[in-house]
């Protein structure tokens, strides 16, 4: 019983740790990626939809939570002006249903 608790805890800690709290920076020499939001979904690699709370952020799946403080985020992004100066381009959804990757070599990019 003890040892299913502990498992359970630990299964649920992983989760939470590999959330996708993202804050924005001001420069980008601050951010770990540099993202460029499309103003078209078809040109985007990650179709992200963002959540109202922590807990509601996904895994790597395109539904983030923004940090108010940037020690509380796994990742820390930069908003570009031009496409050419990102690593992914993103297009913010309505629907959380719609959130997900649609170019998946730019996975690795956001573990």
């Amino acid at each position: 019983m003890m040892k299913q608790l502990l498992i359970t805890f630990f299964v649920i800690l992983g989760m939470v740790l590999n959330a996708q709290t993202v804050f924005s920076t001001d420069y980008s020499s601050q951010a770990d990626i540099k993202v460029f939001v499309a103003k078209y979904e078809s040109q985007a690699d990650l179709n992200v939809y963002k959540v109202d709370y922590e807990s509601q952020a996904g895994t790597n799946d395109g539904n983030w939570f923004f940090t108010k403080y940037a020690s509380q985020a796994k990742i820390k992004i930069y908003f570009v002006d031009y496409e050419s100066q990102a690593d992914i381009k993103i297009f913010f959804v309505k629907y959380q249903s719609q959130a997900g990757w649609r170019n998946k070599s730019k996975q690795h990019l956001l573990y």
